[in-house]
């Protein structure tokens, strides 16, 4: 049967009556932690969920369990214990009456463990569990792997690979395809971001900043397969045959914080760097062996043709994406690009004058001095820089480089190198105020993985460890949703007024 769609405010009146029939009398009591729970819980609506999955269900069989209920269980569940499994949750649901009254369900009536998992393919926009086919051909032993220095990140397998991925993304255009995660971007965006948004968390959407960064997401310790064959039956211990592997889409990469290699996805986050709780607003799972330059480009590409809160004006990032390709497409798309230089990139700039050109785009005078900024000129998009020793009139260089009383001045275009000649001049006060948020990305991400134990899924295939990661982004807006409103609530008075 097809679902009922019922009403947040029903929810919140199940929940006034079923506490106050459950923890009235003194036999159950509510400990102080437990206030926070139920506050996040009332503040959440997802009566949404059962209108954005209607389709899924079929007219014909028996009557389904809320899915706003069921998703609302798996919340708290990784508000709660996050560590275990569905299995060892369902068992919670019976121990704890609390878990299941705020879930939606009357106490010893809750939903087994098979009930979560059609509820979880429901989620999925897909009928494949994986992106790939788990039939692969089998994997060549490779050398024993270059181990990196304590903090360095693996380099670009192929060079230029980004000039040529860009300058393909340009030449042809990148049609929106559906992905099997749309579903759950679809219910994330209405239901939290925009939330977020209309509570002013997400900071200023007339002139949204973003940032990006990747980190590793360990998924297995080894790759594990199957054959297909009955070679090794036969003697035969190195075939060629094609093998099953249990989780396709991951592979090996390298983690430079715990500076070894590991199996699984390379996560790309995007968050809502001015927002002062660090929410993230778009991930993306791709292999572990993938370059942060590459996953920006992709998750960005998915991002602006999913996201319609409000347009993107700047985007922070660290060293590796250090691309003038990536300055490319970010200038054409008219997002302002606040990028970390790179000290293994080249510095290749000459002018055709007495005045040279810094390794961070400064234009340095015949003594050496850097110039100081002096306003940009929108009208012919280029950025004019003053002798630094001139202020006014008045000029304290010993060996003046210019008659002029106003002193020597020069310009550069951001067409000459978007890298180089950035609209905000690198280690000037308005770019390092504005690039310190960049660190919000990471702090989003240990939210992720430290507070909420993303990679204690023990899943093997991309749709569960996908919808893990978006019920744990859900519950970071939900902690913010909180924090910013609940000196405005006083739920024990009106529980048991």
């Amino acid at each position: 049967m097809k679902p009922e769609t019922i009403s947040h405010e029903a929810y919140q009146n199940f929940l006034l009556e079923q506490l106050n029939m459950h923890y009235s009398n003194g036999i159950l009591v509510l400990v102080n932690k437990d206030w926070a729970l139920i506050l996040k819980l009332w503040l959440t609506d997802l009566s949404y969920v059962s209108t954005l999955l209607y389709s899924s269900y079929s007219p014909k069989g028996p009557k389904p369990r809320d899915p706003a209920s069921m998703l609302r269980s798996y919340l708290i569940f990784l508000l709660t214990r996050p560590t275990i499994g569905i299995t060892e949750w369902v068992d919670e649901l019976h121990r704890v009456p609390l878990y299941a009254i705020l879930s939606g369900f009357e106490p010893g009536d809750v939903p087994g463990v098979g009930t979560f998992y059609d509820f979880f393919k429901r989620l999925w926009n897909s009928d494949q569990p994986n992106k790939k086919s788990k039939l692969k051909q089998k994997l060549k032993r490779k050398k024993k792997k270059k181990k990196y220095k304590k903090g360095e990140k693996a380099p670009l397998k192929k060079p230029g690979v980004v000039k040529r991925l860009v300058d393909r993304f340009l030449k042809y255009g990148s049609a929106k395809k559906d992905l099997p995660t749309d579903r759950l971007f679809d219910l994330f965006q209405s239901q939290f971001l925009s939330i977020s948004a209309n509570l002013g968390l997400l900071g200023d959407l007339e002139s949204l900043s973003i940032a990006g960064d990747g980190t590793p997401f360990e998924t297995q310790r080894y790759q594990r397969s199957k054959s297909t064959c009955d070679c090794f039956s036969k003697g035969i211990t190195a075939c060629n045959h094609p093998r099953i592997y249990s989780q396709p889409d991951s592979n090996s990469g390298w983690d430079s914080s715990r500076e070894k290699y590991f199996n699984g996805y390379h996560l790309y986050m995007l968050s809502a760097c001015d927002s002062h709780y660090d929410l993230p607003l778009y991930p993306s799972l791709n292999p572990a062996s993938r370059h942060d330059s590459i996953s920006l480009l992709i998750t960005l590409r998915d991002f602006s043709q999913r996201y319609t809160l409000s347009p993107v004006q700047r985007i922070l990032l660290d060293a590796a994406h250090d691309a003038k390709a990536i300055y490319e497409v970010l200038d054409i798309n008219d997002v302002d690009a606040f990028i970390d230089l790179n000290p293994r990139t080249k510095h290749n700039f000459s002018t055709d004058c007495d005045i040279s050109i810094s390794d961070k785009g400064i234009p340095l005078c015949p003594k050496g001095l850097p110039m100081k900024p002096n306003g940009f000129e929108e009208a012919k998009n280029r950025k004019k820089w003053r002798c630094a020793l001139t202020k006014g009139k008045c000029n304290s260089c010993d060996n003046p480089c210019s008659d002029a009383a106003y002193g020597r001045t020069f310009h550069t275009y951001p067409k000459d190198d978007l890298r180089l000649f950035t609209k905000t001049p690198r280690d000037s006060d308005t770019w390092n105020h504005i690039y310190k948020r960049r660190t919000s990305v990471e702090r989003s991400n240990k939210r992720e993985k430290v507070d909420y134990h993303l990679e204690s899924g023990r899943h093997r295939s991309t749709k569960m460890h996908s919808i893990r990661l978006y019920g744990i982004m859900m519950c970071q807006h939900i902690d913010a949703w909180h924090s910013h409103l609940k000196k405005s609530f006083n739920l024990n008075e009106l529980i048991f007024a």
